[in-house]
């Protein structure tokens, strides 16, 4: 068993376990949820940058919704709300994400996370592990299948329905994907898409009334997966423990009444012959572009963040695969690979966290070092 090695005077810093005092012991060792800092603001040259991609972002989006839909002639002006909302959508995403890469652990993980991606070496070494991971972490989120089966079903219908919801949504707003019939009101009818045909079908079929419900249909699957996560978070004490309104409970409450609004719009339509509609569409009209502008400042900021996160699970996989793994420096039992164990040493050393040393070691030995430090520093006072 060794200790870590003893820095050098330009990088001084105090060892696992090590310390002058009480007072040392304690203010060296870091807690179970990392060091307390004071939260650091963002440089004004960071913030130029985020407006300025910001402002890049939306532009193109409006160019493009533009020329996707033939300068707007098939753009439905009853929709203009939501591309509207649609644009500041692309401007939160490009300038939140602009500013946590100017972070110092962001942009070490989007390098190597976007590089493993596109690294011609790791194709080679293993060229089914990136399909596999976009699979499995990104679309099946089998992680979450570890940690509770039930949250993980949840997940997915949420996931899924409001994958579904987007792809129908999105085009539909911007006047990309057009429903166009030739007598002027159905049955049959034409899918268009930038003004091609794609595909012709019946509305009173199979496949038209999928066609037509697929809202209603990413509505059903949102509804209980949602609905699952709020009654965990008002009734599992950890998750109350932790959480905020505005960060965790708020995308919940906008996910079921975007759903639930939808769902009544059909309902009016169909059986209440349009009874209570204009009342029910501004609602729903209301909650979706507030759902859309509030993404990128809230949690569902992650969705945004969750590619970067594959690239790195393939830059561990990949050291796997190279036998780069690192051992507890205490135990000597496998911790990680060597390359990740060294990119996480420089973030920490990035942060001006003075205590890399301990990314060497297991978490058990984090806990027998910590121990022992308080018992030899700190309880010594006492004697």
């Amino acid at each position: 068993m060794t200790e870590p090695p003893e820095p050098s005077a330009a990088t001084a810093q105090p060892a696992p376990g090590a310390g002058t005092g009480a007072s040392a012991a304690v203010g060296t060792l870091p807690s179970a949820d990392g060091p307390t800092r004071p939260a650091a603001t963002v440089p004004r040259s960071a913030t130029a940058r985020a407006t300025a991609a910001g402002v890049i972002v939306s532009l193109l989006l409006v160019l493009a919704i533009v020329l996707g839909s033939r300068l707007l002639e098939n753009f439905d002006s009853a929709l203009l709300p939501y591309a509207v909302a649609t644009v500041f959508l692309a401007f939160g995403v490009a300038y939140r994400y602009t500013v946590w890469v100017s972070a110092p652990g962001a942009r070490r993980l989007l390098k190597k996370g976007w590089g493993s991606l596109f690294s011609v070496a790791n194709f080679r070494k293993a060229p089914t592990a990136l399909p596999k991971m976009i699979a499995t972490y990104l679309g099946f989120q089998k992680f979450l299948g570890a940690r509770s089966r039930a949250r993980w079903a949840a997940h997915q219908l949420i996931f899924w329905g409001c994958i579904l919801a987007s792809l129908i949504t999105f085009p539909l707003t911007w006047g990309w994907f057009t429903f166009t019939s030739g007598s002027g009101a159905g049955p049959g009818y034409e899918m268009r898409i930038w003004g091609f045909k794609i595909i012709g079908f019946d509305s009173l079929n199979i496949l038209g009334r999928l066609m037509f419900h697929g809202l209603d249909i990413a509505a059903v699957l949102v509804i209980p997966g949602a609905s699952y996560f709020l009654w965990r978070r008002m009734k599992d004490r950890g998750a109350i423990t932790g959480q905020r309104f505005g960060y965790d409970l708020v995308p919940l409450i906008a996910l079921i009444v975007i759903s639930v609004t939808g769902l009544l719009l059909t309902f009016s339509s169909i059986f209440l012959h349009g009874g209570g509609y204009e009342f029910l569409a501004i609602l729903h009209m209301v909650s979706v572009v507030f759902t859309l502008i509030y993404i990128p400042f809230g949690k569902f900021f992650h969705i945004v963040q969750r590619p970067a996160a594959v690239g790195m699970q393939l830059f561990k996989y990949t050291g796997r695969q190279d036998q780069q793994v690192f051992s507890c420096r205490r135990c000597e039992e496998p911790i990680d690979t060597a390359p990740y164990v060294d990119n996480l040493r420089g973030t920490m050393r990035d942060l001006s966290l003075d205590f890399d040393a301990w990314a060497e070691y297991c978490p058990r030995c984090k806990r027998v070092l910590r121990g022992s430090a308080y018992l030899s520093q700190v309880k010594k006072g006492f004697k």
